[in-house]
């Protein structure tokens, strides 16, 4: 979708007035095409903790240059910092150490990922220590500007090998739309990750289900998922149907059409799994609608209908495919929550509680799957669509520019977080909740 604020700052004029007068500025973000490398470019990596040397192995194994020292002119695509070995409240002064120096040596579009021990599972002043980290990270990231973005990774005690799916999307421009995040990895139990065969169609033999597939950014989670390699069965409502067919067919994927929230719909999918495939590597819930009305002028029926289709529905499914055993080890179930989940919104009470019950339910089964299985969300922020191209402009604006990197995302940036948790590699990050919204001024 274009954006005219974006392109007017890049003219002459706009470049004047943005200076004098402290406007937005946003940048291009990069994004990944196929065939490039995953960072096109060199990253530093510091720090004396215990995950220095994983993480030279991985950035190694993922063919990401990386070095130790930076020189004096030379400019670098991003910085690695274990923080693991801050282990009181005084050691965080190696957070200044570490990256004033090297701020002024990045490119655009950097990423800066900050590695260090899950605070919950820690006691005294290392944790205290080690939960400063979002602070630090969370503002860096709304202060780094051009383009770049700025991540937290919480790594357990025995997960040091389970990294490289989640560096590969972090330092790549995969996660062009992702900043100010903290991910756990390992922290629900699971610390070890599968071999990926193949970096470039890691998903390749795979069966994953996407809901409400026609459209924005369920098509673009279909595509993307068969990009990396997965036969894909899309389902929407009949009324989608012949959207939905155009999609599934250009990637040749498999459609089934019905309401999710009927009530044999949980059955219905679980049969055609069983007849057609047998059973499915990942289920990304995406279907969704909104009835926004204040409180105080909604029909009951609003409520009910978002309830439904939104957190029931992806409930029960779910239940319905562990409990046939649909869903095979390594399997992935995958939530889209939203940032209105999180900090909530303006007459979108229904919506917002529905997309709240979604990190409910991510809470309520990651410690208890078993055989490898995860689940996580995503929650998108302002995400250009057909839907949100037909806000009032001022509305729209607003929207775009109040995050840090002053633009809107597009829906192929939710599908990228997507097929990370999708990855094989991803068997250690279970439980997370990770908002792709720019880093939104508003919410945790």
């Amino acid at each position: 979708m274009s954006d005219a604020y974006q392109a007017f700052t890049a003219t002459p004029i706009g470049k004047l007035l943005v200076k004098n007068l402290g406007l937005p500025a946003p940048v291009k973000l990069d994004r990944w095409t196929e065939g490039a490398p995953l960072v096109d470019g060199t990253v530093v990596l510091g720090g004396t903790g215990r995950l220095v040397d994983p993480v030279r192995t991985a950035l190694d194994s993922l063919e990401i240059p990386n070095v130790a020292e930076t020189v004096e002119g030379q400019k670098y695509k991003g910085l690695v910092f274990d923080a693991t070995g801050c282990r009181t409240p005084a050691d965080l002064v190696a957070l200044q150490q570490f990256f004033t120096p090297k701020l002024r040596s990045l490119e655009p579009c950097a990423r800066v990922v900050v590695l260090g021990g899950v605070p919950e599972l820690l006691e005294g002043d290392e944790r205290i220590a080690q939960r400063a980290l979002e602070g630090f990270t969370r503002s860096l990231g709304k202060e780094i500007g051009k383009g770049a973005t700025v991540q937290l990774v919480y790594v357990a005690d025995g997960a040091e090998q389970a990294l490289d799916s989640t560096l590969a999307f972090y330092l790549s421009p995969k996660s062009a739309y992702v900043s100010g995040q903290v991910v756990r990895i390992g922290a629900t139990g699971t610390t070890k990750a599968k071999p990926v065969a193949d970096q470039d169609k890691p998903l390749d033999g795979k069966v994953a289900v996407v809901t409400g597939a026609s459209r924005g950014i369920g098509e673009q989670i279909a595509r993307v998922l068969h990009r990396d390699g997965a036969t894909v069965l899309g389902i929407d409502v009949p009324q989608a149907a012949s959207e939905l067919l155009e999609v599934t067919s250009s990637i040749g994927g498999e459609s089934l059409t019905l309401d999710i929230t009927n009530d044999d719909a949980p059955k219905r999918i679980a049969q055609h799994v069983k007849d057609t495939f047998g059973g499915i590597d990942v289920i990304v819930h995406n279907a969704g609608i909104t009835r926004d009305k204040k409180l105080a002028n909604m029909g009951e029926d609003r409520w009910e209908s978002v309830i439904a289709v939104n957190l029931e529905a992806p409930d029960k499914i779910t239940r319905e495919l562990l409990d046939q055993g649909l869903i095979k080890d390594n399997g992935r179930v995958i939530g889209v929550s939203s940032m209105a989940g999180i900090a909530g919104n303006l007459g979108q009470t229904n919506y917002a509680a529905s997309k709240a019950g979604v990190i409910g339910l991510i809470d309520s089964l990651a410690k208890s799957l078993k055989k490898g299985i995860t689940i996580n969300a995503v929650a998108p922020g302002f995400i250009a669509t057909k839907m949100t191209d037909a806000m009032p402009f001022a509305s729209r604006e607003v929207g775009q520019r109040m995050n840090a990197m002053s633009q809107a995302g597009q829906p192929v940036d939710v599908a990228e977080a997507v097929a990370w948790y999708a990855s094989p590699g991803s068997t250690a990050v279970n439980g997370n909740v990770v908002r792709v919204c720019g880093q939104m001024m508003l919410g945790a």
